[in-house]
């Protein structure tokens, strides 16, 4: 990685204080790459930027390549002729500022996208080089991608698993019929992809101009209803029908007696290694396209992985498999060389986890958060290294001031002595936490932006095993001053996490 004693921050797109509903690729966010700058920061992470589907997260998105449309800024498009004010502001997409309203913003993007969509067919827009050439060079995914979602709205939203078999089966006449029948759908979801890619590529190269790398995320499986999983079934373990054999989960402990089961499709390594791993290598070179560095969840799956047999309700019939591990990485880097990697290294370490690891070269992971819980925590400041990334708390956190007012007294007394905080305040002594992170030895240091706000549980990204809530919070307009900017800065020069250039 090129980060070397530097400073970023955490921030969903989805947060961003857009006018429309949602955080987009709007101004807000150029706004933010210069709130960046002004605070000597070096790095901007983000979520995974997949469309979502049912339940909203974007760990389980609808595509491992293409770019969410609800990320499309109305205001762009209004800039280019494809929308009017009007036709922008007759949408409601919720009245609260501070949450996104999923069930207006899925009604509301489609309505605009749709009308920008025929604005730009009347401009001769699908005939037009760039359009054409846009199509051209991603068809490899964008082709699938596209049908697969005509194909899922034809179907009335159903999962591709319960598509009537031929479609399920991907039969080649079938497909090839559905794709000229839905050829208006087809090019609507090329359409917005183009959107996409065009708004991306503009505020990546702008954050690139003022010194800021963009830290991508991208989720280890992909979800069962995907396009991922529907136009390359061979990628996964899978019936000749198309049906998962297998999906992951996570086996029986102290915390759930018949384990967790995740319901991804589970891929088939085997015949990925003698192939040379080509899904994945498309992947991580699109994800290099996308972002400057590359954060991949649960990394640990790359060495073992949980497989539980298909239509288990539960569980506790899975086996513990054994991943590609540096046989992946290998040959990534034969691939496409020396590919800039944040392993998310969380969760349950063993002896083969940390050597991959360690073969790899990948910074991990430090959750000061989770430091506090033992007197020999890994996670202490005193056992940090240089090559890992410092976090207070990551979106599955709850964030620093929430943390603090609800850990045991015991665990509390413990944090503020360890880090010399005596304040008594708990946005004083988030401010102390967020200084200690800044202290550490680790390269990289990431604050997610809620802990600069000191805001509390009404600012938690998501709570894991919680259905309802999550992957809402958004910060209200103009909320992000120029004394925190000057704050964020002290911090940046006092611990020698200033980019070289200030």
């Amino acid at each position: 990685m090129s980060l070397k004693r530097a400073a970023g921050i955490l921030y969903p797109i989805f947060s961003l204080p857009s006018r429309f509903g949602i955080g987009s690729l709007s101004q807000e966010a150029f706004d933010f790459v210069d709130f960046l700058k002004a605070a000597g920061q070096s790095a901007w992470q983000i979520l995974p930027v997949g469309p979502t589907g049912f339940g909203n997260s974007p760990y389980q998105p609808l595509s491992a390549f293409a770019g969410n449309p609800y990320f499309i800024s109305p205001e762009k498009l209004i800039e280019e002729e494809l929308l009017s004010w009007d036709e922008c502001n007759a949408i409601d997409f919720g009245q609260n500022p501070e949450k996104v309203d999923y069930g207006k913003i899925y009604a509301g993007r489609r309505t605009l996208l749709r009308t920008a969509f025929a604005h730009f067919k009347e401009q001769g827009g699908l005939g037009s080089p760039a359009f054409v050439q846009y199509a051209k060079e991603q068809a490899d995914w964008l082709d699938d991608y596209a049908l697969f979602c005509a194909l899922k709205e034809h179907f009335d939203g159903a999962s591709w698993v319960d598509w009537e078999e031929a479609y399920r089966e991907r039969d080649a006449k079938v497909l090839d019929m559905a794709a000229l029948e839905l050829q208006e759908e087809v090019n609507f979801y090329r359409f917005q992809q183009f959107l996409f890619d065009r708004q991306w590529t503009a505020l990546h190269e702008y954050a690139a101009k003022n010194g800021i790398q963009i830290i991508g995320d991208i989720p280890f499986y992909v979800s069962l209803d995907s396009a991922d999983a529907w136009s390359h079934p061979e990628v996964f373990r899978m019936t000749p029908q198309h049906i998962p054999e297998v999906v992951a989960g996570c086996p029986p402990d102290a915390f759930s007696a018949t384990g967790q089961l995740w319901g991804n499709p589970i891929y088939d390594w085997r015949t990925q290694k003698k192939k040379k791993y080509p899904w994945w290598i498309r992947r991580m070179a699109r994800c290099m396209a996308l972002f400057d560095v590359i954060r991949i969840d649960h990394f640990h799956g790359f060495c073992s992985y949980y497989a539980v047999p298909y239509g288990d309700e539960t569980a506790e019939n899975g086996t513990l498999e054994k991943g590609p591990g540096m046989d992946f990485f290998r040959v990534l880097r034969a691939e496409l060389g020396e590919v800039p990697i944040i392993a998310e290294d969380l969760g349950n370490v063993t002896a083969e986890n940390r050597k991959l690891l360690e073969d790899t070269g990948f910074p991990g992971m430090k959750i000061l958060q989770f430091a506090f819980t033992s007197w020999n925590s890994v996670y202490l400041p005193f056992r940090h290294i240089r090559n890992c990334v410092v976090y207070t708390g990551t979106h599955d956190n709850p964030t620093t001031r929430e943390w603090i007012e609800e850990i045991p007294d015991g665990s509390r007394d413990y944090a503020r002595r360890y880090i010399h905080s005596e304040n008594t305040d708990y946005g004083a002594f988030t401010w102390d936490f967020i200084r200690e992170a800044y202290r550490s030895v680790a390269d990289l240091c990431i604050i997610p932006i809620q802990d600069y706000l000191v805001k509390g549980r009404e600012a938690r990204i998501n709570t894991p095993g919680q259905a309802d809530g999550n992957w809402e919070w958004r910060i209200l307009p103009h909320f992000l001053s120029d004394d925190l900017a000057r704050s964020i800065r002290g911090l940046a020069e006092l611990y020698g996490r200033l980019p070289a250039e200030n």
